[in-house]
């Protein structure tokens, strides 16, 4: 017959295992404070420990892009959402101009794109989603800055 394990002894070791977690909890935020690091996950003996900060993000004012010469000037106080060349926002996330920081950006005002080449790519829910464009043209402005989280609906890139 298997002997049964002695409770003074599994209650110990629960405590030491608790103790243990919390000090390994704290460890890992305060390498989250000493860091640039959002988000840490570590997996040991069976524990599985994800510990992330919140990252309040200010929105900021878009900053509007002068069209060249040659492009349509929109009238000052025109509802962008209604512009016929306007390329709104698939869903709620965070805009980005580039594949990754420091990259060159996927358009600038003035680049000639053609059906469904990438515009930018929106964050939603840690997943990269690019934004094709709907039909070939002239980018004559970028309504959103890089970094900058979006709307649904909200106008991202107007072509021409």
């Amino acid at each position: 017959m298997a002997r049964q394990p002695d409770n003074k002894t599994a209650d110990k070791s629960a405590a030491n295992l608790k103790s243990d977690d919390s000090a390994l909890i704290r460890e890992l935020a305060l390498l989250l404070d000493e860091t640039s690091l959002t988000e840490i996950e570590i997996e040991r003996a069976g524990l599985r420990v994800r510990v992330a900060r919140n990252i309040s993000v200010a929105a900021a004012m878009p900053s509007f892009q002068p069209a060249p010469a040659a492009a349509a000037a929109i009238p000052a106080g025109a509802d962008l959402a209604k512009h016929p060349g306007v390329v709104p926002s698939p869903m709620v996330g965070t805009a980005y101009w580039a594949p990754e920081p420091g990259a060159k950006p996927f358009i600038e005002v003035g680049t000639k794109v053609s059906a469904g080449q990438t515009l930018l790519i929106i964050e939603a829910m840690k997943t990269m989603n690019q934004i094709p464009s709907p039909r070939a043209g002239t980018v004559t402005q970028i309504l959103v800055e890089d970094g900058q989280p979006v709307e649904f609906g909200e106008p991202l890139v107007i072509i021409e």
